[in-house]
């Protein structure tokens, strides 16, 4: 739990929050974001360690927040901003990354979704540990009863995943 600090490990949302704020419209998005870029800065909701590629959660998520704004729960000006940044983003990322794939992740639509559930951004992370609590419970009963740390593994064997955005 005590790993969970600071915008790279679950808190990564409230900052996207503040990009969208900061970029305020979808027409300033490109000029931003190369801005922010020319000053150095990680834009939020982007790359990943893990997933080399789009993350597919943020495929689900970005599905859930669309049928959100259909619903009335998230504004739709607030969803057609976040997709001006995400389209700049990524081609600009491409433009001056291009050794380096950063796609979109899962925390840049789990921003949009935290905030039209009305959590505040200083909430983010504990709702992102409170998600993982069972999981850690499991895994340190499973390391009591054992008697040794598990390191879980696994490969997927499935059919591959179809993009949903």
């Amino acid at each position: 739990l005590s790993a969970l600090k600071g915008p790279l490990h679950g808190g990564a949302p409230g900052p996207v929050l503040d990009m969208l704020d900061g970029v305020g419209k979808p027409a300033d998005a490109p000029a931003w974001l190369d801005n922010a870029l020319a000053r150095g800065e990680r834009l939020m909701g982007f790359g990943h360690r893990i997933y080399r590629v789009r993350d597919p959660r943020a495929d689900a998520l970005k599905g859930a927040v669309r049928l959100l704004a259909a619903s009335g729960a998230i504004e739709p000006q607030r969803l057609a901003l976040a997709e001006a940044v995400e389209q700049a983003a990524l081609y600009l990322l491409r433009q001056k990354k291009p050794d380096r794939p950063l796609e979109t992740n899962v925390e840049f639509y789990t921003a949009l979704l935290l905030e039209a559930l009305g959590f505040p951004r200083d909430a983010f992370t504990c709702v992102f540990a409170a998600g993982r609590v069972g999981g850690w419970v499991a895994h340190a009963r499973e390391q009591a009863l054992g008697g040794r740390l598990i390191r879980p593994m696994s490969v997927y064997v499935g059919p591959r995943p179809q993009v949903a955005a």
